[in-house]
């Protein structure tokens, strides 16, 4: 792979991306459909009809789907040949979470079984281990979970106090703490455990068997959803844990934690649009049957505003997920090609991209919980009842605003991410900051000349990062080391950075597919991309004014102020007509169609 190709996480926001460059559903190829059609399949026939058995924790029913998972190659998409897996790209993974993401705590127990279950022992373990355990958690012979978070040590994961002192033979790790929120915690038969060493200040992370002596396992928490996920505390009472089982080096667990929960950020965006899709799907088939004052009420505009506006933030988020898995395996490729580590090399590339991570994290948890609130007032009152699906699908998103971090822990990292890469030098934040401030002062009323269309929207795309940029540069010089106490200043420049990357992947998605199908076959796709264009700049002027008159005064201000005004200025859309086309298509279709 030529290195110029290589794209360096938050690089959208001083680069523009060709569209070449990406990759959209569109064009998954056969074997990528035909894994996605088994992944279907399979909730058709194995999780769709048992879902009330599911959420009353039938005892042995989901360790038995996860076997049956593992008997059709679904847990071992990510895992190499070498042990017994099939090697696909991150991208096909990414596309098997997408569909199986519409399984409700299935889709909870899958996940984490093929990602924080089995990847560090993937990715960390040496030859040994890797013998040991992967080739059983790829077949479903073994399941896979993931203990990190203890009662005190949340979203400050290395402040954890379960410990690890090495017995006096010298032969074992004798672990002593509590893990709680543990996922797959009544089946799993191999933990990742994070422990302090001693006195060290960092974690450290060990391969831990069910069986090993000095574990006892708590009841079943009781959950406002996924309640079919098992989810319970761990004691670790002098476990005895063989030396052997240290995962990685002594201290490495830490960034092995922060390195895994990068990866789960981003599949997580792409298990909520299997949910998103599946939700959707019930809100038009409801509108499409239901009737008041003689009409469907499908034909309503307020229905259809709803029911656009829920296929236009799943679409957005399908768009971004896709770059950047594209990215990713970019990265991935790279990374392996010039390195002596596979797993490490892996995991670098996802430590790369923290910034696109939580991004999709954020904005498709936030997504999900639109969809499917709207889908249960699209229902009306039997939106509220047990009998329609919907009431599942809205307990089960709330969580998605917790796991992987919260999001406000992960709007937080965003902005601080972005600006640490400008300071280090990795970006020329500063240097594209002042661009853009000296175009300001260049500021002449010219008559502006016509423009192609997807020309136009790059360069509100292109605008838009201009005044990211300018206040991000303001804020780093007026609050220094001092800005990581200004949350909400930092939570303004995040939510104007994935404004901004959504709205940049729709256009993207939208051009290349115009490049593949012609203009006329992708109108409606237009109005899905002026509307949220159209939005976003609405989005991104409030959040820089909310920040802007939270700190600046006297020039700063007027130069903001004045950025705004130009940087987010975009034609008007007739967006009651957009989203009318758009909801049009899909009651025609009775389906989630895009």
């Amino acid at each position: 792979m030529e290195d110029q190709k290589l794209i360096t996480g938050g690089e959208f926001l001083v680069k523009e991306t060709d569209p070449a460059d990406v990759f959209i559903p569109e064009e998954f190829d056969e074997e990528q459909k035909m894994i996605g059609q088994t992944c279907q399949d399979f909730l058709d026939t194995e999780v769709f009809p048992v879902l009330d058995r599911i959420d009353a924790q039938e005892e042995g029913l989901m360790r038995k789907l996860l076997e049956k998972s593992g008997e059709l190659g679904l847990l071992a998409i990510s895992v190499p040949e070498e042990y017994e897996g099939f090697g696909q790209s991150f991208i096909t993974a990414m596309y098997a979470s997408e569909i199986l993401g519409a399984g409700y705590s299935y889709a909870v127990a899958f996940s984490c079984h093929t990602g924080i279950g089995t990847l560090p022992i993937l990715y960390y373990g040496n030859e040994e281990q890797k013998q040991k355990y992967i080739s059983k958690l790829a077949s479903g012979e073994m399941v896979g979970a993931y203990c990190l978070t203890e009662p005190g040590a949340g979203s400050d994961a290395n402040s954890g106090t379960t410990k690890a002192v090495l017995s006096e033979d010298g032969r074992h790790y004798i672990l002593n703490g509590q893990k709680m929120w543990i996922t797959n915690a009544g089946y799993a038969d191999v933990m990742t455990v994070f422990a302090k060493i001693d006195n060290d200040r960092v974690l450290s992370a060990f391969i831990v068997e069910r069986d090993f002596p000095g574990i006892v396992f708590n009841p079943e928490e009781k959950k406002m959803g996924i309640k079919g996920s098992s989810t319970r505390q761990i004691f670790f009472n002098d476990c005895k844990v063989p030396v052997e089982n240290l995962l990685g080096k002594r201290g490495e667990g830490y960034r092995i934690a922060l390195n895994i929960l990068h990866m789960g950020r981003i599949k997580m965006g792409a298990n909520v649009i299997g949910s998103a899709k599946k939700a959707i799907d019930q809100s038009v088939g409801y509108a499409n049957e239901r009737k008041q004052f003689n009409f469907l009420i499908s034909q309503f505009g307020a229905i259809k505003y709803k029911l656009a506006e829920q296929v236009i933030r799943t679409f957005a988020i399908e768009s971004a997920v896709y770059r950047a898995s594209k990215s990713l395996d970019d990265a991935i490729n790279c990374y392996v090609a010039n390195g002596d580590d596979k797993g490490r090399d892996t995991m670098a590339a996802f430590n790369h991209f923290a910034i696109e991570a939580a991004v999709l994290k954020v904005f498709a948890s936030e997504v999900l919980d639109y969809v499917v609130d709207e889908a249960v007032q699209i229902h009306g009152g039997m939106g509220f009842s047990t009998e329609m699906p919907v009431e599942r699908g809205y307990r089960d998103s709330r969580v998605n605003r917790i796991f992987e971090g919260t999001n406000e822990i992960n709007r937080l990292l965003l902005a601080d991410a972005m600006i640490k890469k400008g300071a280090k030098g990795v970006l020329p934040l500063t240097e594209e900051a002042e661009k853009a401030f000296k175009e300001l002062k260049n500021l002449k009323e010219e008559k502006t000349a016509e423009m192609e269309y997807f020309e136009e929207k790059g360069k509100y795309i292109a605008g838009f990062k201009k005044i990211i940029l300018m206040l991000m540069k303001a804020v780093s010089e007026k609050f220094g080391r001092t800005l990581v106490h200004e949350q909400e200043i930092l939570s303004n420049i995040s939510d104007s950075i994935i404004q901004l990357y959504i709205a940049e992947s729709i256009l993207l998605r939208v051009k290349k597919m115009e490049s593949l199908k012609g203009e006329d076959e992708i109108r409606v796709y237009r109005d899905i991309l002026d509307v949220f264009v159209f939005d976003a700049a609405a989005k991104i002027g409030k959040c820089v004014k909310d920040a802007t008159y939270s700190f600046a005064l006297g020039e700063i201000r007027d130069q903001l102020e004045t950025g705004v005004s130009h940087f987010t200025s975009v034609a008007g859309v007739n967006v009651k007509e957009a989203r009318r086309r758009i909801a049009d298509r899909m009651i025609d279709e009775n389906r989630y169609c895009f």
